[in-house]
């Protein structure tokens, strides 16, 4: 069985939370695909191959400027009966380990899985402004220098021994 979709960010909530409510009308486009691969043993197992697209408005971590991330997700998923078979299965499979429910949401995967792609550090290859690598206090170089107190010291020893 094969679904496809396109939705609107806006339907997201927690992509709209790491947007700052920006890219509402930008479209994420998926697909998923179930069928039957046979398991370790060779009995038939159900599959979902997911496929997620979308541009995501974040912030530049470097001129803190907008920045557009595209997100590409192709993954495979296996499905297993029970949490305590995914546990052990989640380590040693190449697929990522769902467990299978009656209740299944697919939004929620999708969501989940472009929350968990998107980069650490958003920046732009080159950002299209210059970046301020230095700050200082725009009154500092203004600011009367304060006398070494070891030079005091020195000038009070000197007026003691006359």
């Amino acid at each position: 069985m094969q679904l496809a979709g396109q939705d609107l960010l806006l339907n997201y909530e927690r992509l709209m939370v790491e947007t700052n409510g920006l890219g509402a009308q930008n479209i994420l486009t998926w697909s998923a695909r179930f069928e039957l691969q046979p398991d370790a043993t060779g009995e038939p197992q159900v599959a979902l191959q997911l496929a997620v697209g979308v541009v995501l408005p974040l912030t530049c971590q470097r001129c803190l400027g907008p920045v557009d991330v595209a997100v590409q997700i192709d993954r495979l998923f296996k499905f297993v009966d029970t949490e305590a078979q995914a546990e052990l299965e989640d380590d040693e499979s190449p697929e990522d380990v769902l467990v299978s429910s009656r209740d299944f949401d697919l939004q929620a995967l999708i969501e989940d899985e472009v929350l968990m792609d998107l980069p650490v550090v958003p920046r732009h290859d080159t950002c299209p402004v210059a970046i301020k690598l230095a700050a200082a206090d725009v009154d500092f170089e203004d600011a009367p220098a304060k006398p070494n107190p070891f030079a005091v010291l020195a000038g009070l020893k000197d007026t003691d021994q006359t």
